[in-house]
């Protein structure tokens, strides 16, 4: 008889811990909390089901594998750009389903272009390919494609406000200076 509550208290105890021992799988994606969860380059919350993606990866000198998320493609395909584990057949890419929100391989599927996406690449990825879609390889171009144009745009954007800011202090500057100059105007009595 003392055997049975003894075991139910000892299987409250130990299964939790035994769940949060294993953790991580070790490969796949991960859970994401959404709203939570910040895009790993841009900062942004994950919060769009349907354009997400992570990246599963092996750090050198490290045992277990990280993940990183991204609210965008193209924020994981412009993070992944420069690491050393890019071309490692161990570093896993996965996205979301632009249908239905599941994570797919990112590297197996096609990507659509003109979708709304929260950083505006555009691409939404699915496993079936369909006319007009983009193979990976097409759709890491156009990831760059788009920032090039975001990087000329946003360079423009900084030369417009640097322009103004300069004829605002011109503008300043003369006014100041007409501020200090004696009035050839008598005053009217």
């Amino acid at each position: 008889m003392w055997f049975k509550p003894r075991l139910l208290v000892l299987s409250f105890v130990v299964l939790p811990l035994l769940s949060a021992c294993l953790g991580d799988a070790g490969s796949g994606p991960k859970e994401v909390k959404w709203d939570r969860d910040a895009c790993e380059r841009c900062r942004m919350v994950l919060s769009d089901r349907h354009s997400s993606a992570q990246i599963r990866y092996q750090p050198p000198d490290k045992k277990r594998s990280r993940v990183a998320v991204f609210d965008d493609f193209g924020c994981a395909v412009l993070w992944l750009e420069d690491k050393p584990w890019k071309d490692d057949p161990n570093t896993e890419f996965w996205i979301t389903d632009h249908r239905s929100g599941a994570w797919i391989n990112a590297r197996q599927s096609t990507y659509l272009p003109g979708k709304l996406t929260p950083m505006e690449y555009g691409l939404g990825g699915q496993l079936e390919w369909q006319e007009g879609g983009l193979s990976f390889e097409q759709a890491r171009q156009h990831v760059h494609s788009v920032e090039r144009r975001f990087t000329v745009q946003g360079v423009q954007l900084l030369d417009r406000y640097r322009e103004q800011a300069a004829q605002r202090e011109a503008h300043r500057r003369q006014h100041q200076d007409d501020a200090t100059l004696p009035s050839i105007i008598p005053d009217k009595e």
